[in-house]
Parts: structure tokens; C-alpha cells; sequence
């Protein structure tokens, strides 16, 4: 049996898929639970959450966000559509792409926020989480601010995920709605 393109575009498809929930999911526990349970925990079992869990968790979380989006755009160059997407759909192009120009346009939209979404994990939350669990030295004061920093582009995510999920998801009913 030859495994052909059709086979790895399927098997790319779903390690994008299983990423991204992994690194949606985390983003949701994050934000729902991790940080609105702080200060709830009686300070000994703080050190638990910021020596164990967190750099575990974002771990996790920032290799999920690499590996969502690199399947992501590996999958829409096996399937023809990189190029279109990537322009919303303002390419000749994008006639071609999944459900023409309006297609081209919506997974687009959602390879765009993931874009940015993982573009916020990698140079924004995790720098500022090393200063906050001291993987990196930062006085009182810069461990603030960096705590901020990372709160305020985890929530931009939270947001972003929104349009994101819908865009991504609904890219493949898309074309029944408007045809």
C-alpha cells in the first residue's frame, strides 16, 4: 500500500487538531482556572503550582502552540491553499482554495489569529512567566510588570481564540452556506 498525499495531508490534519486542542485547552485552564484559583490557595501550596504544575503546563503550551500552527500551515501548502489564505483570499489563486475566495478568506482569518496567538506565546508569555516562576532573575518590581505583560497577552488569546476556533471550524461548512 502507497501512502500518498491524501494519507499524510489526514495524519497532518489531525496532529494540528490534537495540538491545537492541547494548546486551546491549556489556554482555557490557564485563564479560567490557574489564575482566578491563586488567591485561593493558602500561600505554602503556592510553591507547587509555580515549581510543578505552570512550567509543566507551559510546557506544554507553548510546544502545542509551535506544532498547531506548523501542521496548520504545513497541512493548507499540502492542500494548495497556503498562498490564498495567507492574502485572505485577494490572490488569483483563490479560486482553488476550499470554498473559493470566501474560504480562502475565513481559514485566513484563522490561520492569522493563531498566528498571532502563538506569536504571543513564544515572545510575550513565556519570557514574562520565567521572571514570574524564577527561571529568569527579576527583581520584585520587573516580575510585576512581567506578571501583567503575561496576564494581558494570555487574555488577547482568550479573545483571539474566538474568532480563531470559528474561522477554522467553520471553513469546512462555510461553502454550504453560501452555495
Amino acid at each position: 500500500m502507497e501512502l500518498g498525499a491524501d494519507f499524510w495531508s489526514f495524519i497532518f490534519r489531525w496532529i494540528h487538531v490534537l495540538s491545537g486542542i492541547m494548546w486551546v485547552g491549556l489556554l482555557y485552564y490557564f485563564n479560567f482556572v490557574q489564575v482566578p484559583s491563586m488567591p485561593k490557595i493558602p500561600d505554602e501550596q503556592k510553591p507547587a503550582i509555580s515549581k510543578v504544575i505552570a512550567p509543566r503546563a507551559l510546557f506544554w503550551f507553548r510546544w502545542a502552540a509551535l506544532s498547531t500552527v506548523a501542521f496548520g500551515l504545513l497541512v493548507a501548502w499540502m492542500e494548495g491553499y497556503l498562498g490564498s489564505a495567507l492574502a485572505l483570499g485577494m490572490t488569483e489563486s483563490a479560486m482553488s482554495a476550499p470554498a473559493g475566495v470566501a474560504g480562502a478568506a475565513t481559514i485566513g482569518f484563522g490561520m492569522w489569529f493563531g498566528i498571532i496567538m502563538a506569536f504571543n506565546v513564544w515572545v510575550i508569555i513565556w519570557p514574562n512567566q520565567q521572571k514570574v516562576l524564577g527561571m529568569k532573575q527579576a527583581g520584585d518590581d520587573e516580575k510585576k510588570r512581567a506578571a501583567r505583560m503575561a496576564f494581558l497577552a494570555s487574555r488577547t488569546n482568550v479573545v483571539l481564540s474566538l474568532p480563531m476556533l470559528f474561522a477554522m471550524l467553520g471553513l469546512r461548512h462555510f461553502a454550504n452556506l453560501i452555495g
